[in-house]
């Protein structure tokens, strides 16, 4: 009896341990993973480069003065239309006091003078008229008073321009009004009444008394990286995206590129210009940021795999399509044209085909 008991009592350890290590094992065994597949599909794929800038005017205008002086009346403000030829200011001048000095003092001598030639001319006239001198004598006495009559003419007109910035022949060209040179929009005003301003000359650029522009003829400003500027070309469309106006897009062509680069920021930038289309009643703001989109290459209805399926060795890539439901096969289609999300499919693939996901998989628990 005492020996049966043993004999019950070592196979009941025995099945324990055997149990425990099976349990053991059982537990120490890697979860299988389950991959989920996607299958090809059709879809149009553009592919294009972004190019950050702004919108501004093709021709913005800086309207100078021609003489230096006091702002005397503004006639505009920000965001009046005007024409060529209206009034946007009137300045004032503030004669130079050597200036003014030597032009009174020219005028004075220009009297004198025309005072002894017109006495000469009249005494010479009355002898000439009685045959005493010779015609082309008195011619000499003539031509001295009208010369005389011209230097007092200059005189008096030096003075006035000095003292007013025009003379009377002038009326209203005179050089204190300040007219626009282009039909437009007035963009900024950065003078007020009573401010200095100085002319534009060879050594000074000038105050700017107002800057004009068309608002109807918009371009885009941008820049593009050197390693996508390759690709561009003039007459490309463009897709404006305006960070002000995020409900419309715009369109626009490629009007210029930039032969030379800027250096910024470590990375060479090239420079592009794309006349805006704009409807009658739309209005843009100069000055708004805008993001381009430039359609480098575009393939309607291909077939197309998330770019997200492909897996790398080397310098190939390939996907692993299923072949049963836990096995998969390697495979190198020949690949197309890419957007960055999508990557066309030209042949090594089919619609049946489901692609393993090697970014999304789940954990299944062991039956």
């Amino acid at each position: 009896m005492k020996k049966a008991l043993k004999i019950i009592i070592g196979v009941a350890i025995i099945a324990i341990f055997a149990g425990t290590i099976v349990y053991l094992y059982n537990k120490s065994k890697a979860e299988p993973l389950v991959y989920q597949t996607k299958s090809p599909f059709i879809t149009d794929i553009i592919k294009k480069s972004v190019a950050t800038g702004e919108v501004v005017p093709r021709k913005e205008i800086e309207i100078k003065p021609q003489v230096s002086g006091i702002i005397h009346k503004l006639y505009v403000e920000p965001g009046d239309e005007v024409k060529e030829g209206d009034l946007i200011a009137k300045v004032k001048i503030i004669p130079n006091m050597v200036n003014l000095n030597n032009a009174k003092t020219r005028l004075n001598k220009a009297k004198i003078s025309l005072n002894d030639a017109r006495l000469a001319y009249e005494r010479q006239k009355k002898v000439y008229e009685k045959g005493v001198i010779p015609e082309a004598e008195f011619q000499q006495y003539e031509v001295g008073y009208k010369n005389a009559q011209e230097e007092m003419e200059a005189a008096e007109n030096n003075l006035q321009l000095i003292k007013e910035g025009a003379i009377k022949e002038a009326g209203e060209s005179s050089n204190t009004l300040i007219r626009s040179t282009i039909d437009g929009m007035v963009l900024d005003v950065p003078v007020e009444k009573g401010n200095s301003v100085i002319e534009a000359n060879n050594f000074n650029d000038g105050t700017t008394i107002a800057s004009v522009a068309d608002m109807g003829d918009m371009i885009f400003k941008g820049k593009v990286d050197e390693t996508e500027v390759g690709r561009l070309k003039p007459g490309m469309d463009l897709e404006l995206q305006i960070g002000a106006i995020n409900d419309e897009r715009f369109h626009a062509i490629l009007e210029y590129i930039a032969p030379k680069g800027v250096e910024e920021n470590g990375a060479v930038q090239f420079e592009i210009k794309a006349n805006v289309s704009l409807k009658e009643d739309q209005f843009i703001r100069a000055g708004y940021s805008a993001n381009a989109n430039i359609v480098l290459q575009k393939k309607d209805s291909v077939m197309a795999i998330p770019e997200s399926l492909l897996q790398f060795k080397g310098d190939t890539s390939y996907v692993e399509v299923q072949t049963e439901p836990d096995k998969y096969e390697k495979r190198y289609p020949e690949f197309g044209i890419s957007d960055g999300i999508n990557i066309e499919v030209i042949e090594g693939l089919s619609e049946e085909d489901k692609i393993k996901d090697p970014t999304r998989r789940e954990k299944t628990e062991q039956s």
